[in-house]
C-alpha cells in the first residue's frame, strides 16, 4: 500500500483542492490528509477546525483524515508516508516537507497544470456579498396589506413549538460535478471526469426538515428502499432534529436524482426511482400510523413528488381526519419530470401549485394567472392559493374574514438566486406555519416569499432556519 499525504486549512473545499485530492488519490493507494489545527492554522483559519474537517472526510477520494496539531515533519516522522503532495505553487519555495521525507525514503511531488484558488478569498468575497443582501422586503405589498416587520417577527416566535405533520415522497439529490475532457472520438458524445459529489435531502424531507429548522416540532412520514440512500437520509433528518418514520420497502428504491454538472450547467440527469403507487398493505400501516398522530399535531403537510408514496385512497382519508381535529392542512404536488393532479387535494388552507401545474391541473392553456387563480381555488375548495411564477413572484389568491376571495401579486425578492432548488418548499412550510398561528393570508405570502428569497441565495437545499429570517426582519 503506498500511502500519500496531504496537508492543508482547507477552509473551503474549492475546486483548486478537489484537483488536489483527485490527483494525490491517483498516485497512491491510501490518502491521508492532515486538517490544520486552528492554533496551527491562526489567522488563516476562518472555519472551526471541527467544520473543516468534516468537509475533508466527506469527499469520497479521502482515506482518513485527521486534525494536525504538531510540526508537519513530527508527522512525517511518525506515518512515513510513501509521497507528499502539494500543490504546483509551492514548487519554487523552500519546503520543509523535504528533509523529513528523505529521511524515511518518501518523495515530495506538485500536483502539476492545476489552476489556483485561494480559500481566504472566497471566504471575504462570500463576507462581502452577506454584508450587501440581494433580498429586499415588499414594501408595496406590505402596505396594501398592513404588514409591519414586527407583526412577522411576532409570526415566527408564534410558530416555535407547532406540532407538525409531513407526508410524502423521500428524494435524495445528488450533484456529480464533472471536468468536460472533450468529444469522443469513436461516437458524438461527450467525455467527462467526475470532480465531487455532493448529496443533499430533498423532497418531502427537505419540507420536514425547513419546518424544524424555524422551531417546529417534526413528525416525517415516507416510504423508503433498503439501500444507502435511506441510511443518508435517515442520517440528515436525525441532525435536523426531525422525528423520521420511514417504512422500508425492498421492492422500490429510495428515490435518487442524479445530476452531472459541468461549468455551472447540467449535462445529464438520473432518476432511480418507482412510479407506482406503494402496496395497499403499507398503505394501510402508514394511514394507521399517521392517524394515530394527527389528533395531537397543529399542521399536516401533504409533500407530493407523484412517485407512489401519496395514493389518493391515503390521501382522502388523511384529510377527513385532519378536518375532524381542525387540523391546518397544505399541499404540493410537483409536475416536473411526471405529471400530476394538485386538485385532488382538497379542503386545504394552503395551496403552492406553479403556473403549469395549474394548468394541468385544470387543462386550460388560455385565460389568464388570474382566472387560472380563482378557478383551481374553487375546484379545490382552497383558502388560499399561492401560484409560483419562478422569478416572477406569485400570485396571492385567497379568501378574506367575509368570504370574499381577492387576487394580489407579490414580487420575487431575490435579485441575484445561486440555486432555485427548494425555494417552492421553503414558501410552503412558512406559508401554512405562519396560517396556522392566525396569519392572514397576505401575511404567511410576506413571510414565505422572505423564506423562498433566503433559500435560493444559497447553494443547496439547506433547511431555513428562524436566525436568518430574523435578520432579514430587522427594523
Amino acid at each position: 500500500m503506498k500511502t500519500v499525504l496531504v496537508s492543508g486549512n482547507f477552509n473551503v473545499l474549492h475546486p483548486g483542492h478537489l484537483r488536489l485530492l483527485r490527483f494525490a488519490h491517483e498516485v497512491g493507494d491510501r490518502l491521508v490528509v492532515a486538517v490544520r489545527s486552528d492554533r496551527l492554522a491562526g489567522r488563516d483559519s476562518f472555519v472551526p477546525e471541527g467544520l473543516r474537517l468534516e468537509g475533508v472526510r466527506s469527499n469520497g477520494w479521502v482515506d482518513e483524515a485527521f486534525i494536525l496539531d504538531e510540526p508537519i515533519e513530527d508527522l512525517i516522522a511518525r506515518l512515513k508516508p510513501d509521497i507528499v503532495v502539494k500543490g504546483k505553487e509551492h514548487e519554487s519555495r523552500f519546503n520543509v516537507e523535504s528533509e523529513a521525507l528523505s529521511k524515511c525514503g518518501g518523495d515530495l511531488i506538485f500536483s502539476s497544470g492545476e489552476a489556483i484558488f485561494s480559500s481566504l478569498d472566497l471566504i471575504q468575497r462570500h463576507i462581502r456579498d452577506l454584508d450587501n443582501s440581494p433580498i429586499e422586503f415588499p414594501e408595496a405589498f406590505s402596505a396594501r396589506h398592513n404588514i409591519s416587520r414586527g407583526r412577522l417577527r411576532d409570526i415566527l416566535d408564534q410558530i416555535v413549538g407547532l406540532r407538525v405533520l409531513v407526508i410524502g415522497d423521500l428524494i435524495v439529490d445528488e450533484y456529480i460535478t464533472c471536468e468536460a475532457l472533450g468529444m469522443s472520438q469513436e461516437d458524438p458524445s461527450i467525455v467527462v471526469t467526475p470532480i465531487n459529489t455532493q448529496r443533499f435531502l430533498g423532497g418531502a424531507g427537505i419540507v420536514a426538515s425547513h419546518a424544524s429548522g424555524v422551531g417546529a416540532l417534526v413528525k416525517f412520514f415516507s416510504v423508503a428502499g433498503n439501500d444507502e440512500s435511506h441510511e443518508f437520509a435517515s442520517r440528515q433528518l436525525r441532525d435536523h432534529n426531525v422525528e423520521a418514520h420511514i417504512f422500508e420497502d425492498s421492492a422500490r428504491p429510495t428515490t435518487l436524482k442524479q445530476r452531472f454538472r459541468a461549468d455551472q450547467k447540467t449535462l445529464l440527469r438520473i432518476s432511480h426511482l418507482h412510479q407506482d403507487s406503494i402496496s395497499s398493505e403499507l398503505q394501510e400501516v402508514i394511514k394507521r400510523e399517521v392517524l394515530e398522530a394527527v389528533g395531537g399535531s397543529d399542521v399536516l403537510i401533504f409533500s407530493d413528488f407523484n412517485y407512489g408514496c401519496l395514493p389518493q385512497h391515503l390521501v382522502a382519508a388523511l384529510s377527513l381526519e385532519a378536518r375532524r381535529h381542525n387540523v391546518i392542512m397544505a399541499a404540493d404536488s410537483q409536475s416536473s419530470s411526471q405529471v400530476g393532479d394538485v386538485a385532488r387535494f382538497r379542503g386545504m388552507h394552503l395551496l403552492t401549485p406553479t403556473e403549469r401545474e395549474a394548468r394541468l391541473s385544470l387543462r386550460n392553456q388560455e385565460d389568464g394567472l388570474a382566472i387560472i387563480a380563482e378557478e383551481l381555488a374553487r375546484k379545490t375548495d382552497s383558502k388560499a392559493l399561492f401560484l409560483k411564477l419562478g422569478s416572477e413572484g406569485m400570485i396571492l389568491h385567497a379568501s378574506e374574514g367575509s368570504g370574499e376571495r381577492r387576487t394580489d401579486r407579490i414580487p420575487a425578492l431575490n435579485a441575484l438566486p445561486r440555486d432555485v432548488a427548494g425555494a417552492g418548499d421553503s414558501l410552503l412550510v412558512l406559508g401554512i406555519l405562519a396560517t396556522a398561528v392566525g396569519a392572514t393570508p397576505w401575511e404567511a405570502a410576506c413571510l414565505g416569499s422572505l423564506a423562498a428569497a433566503i433559500q435560493v441565495g444559497r447553494v443547496g437545499n439547506i433547511p431555513l432556519s428562524g436566525e436568518a429570517l430574523l435578520k432579514e426582519l430587522a427594523p
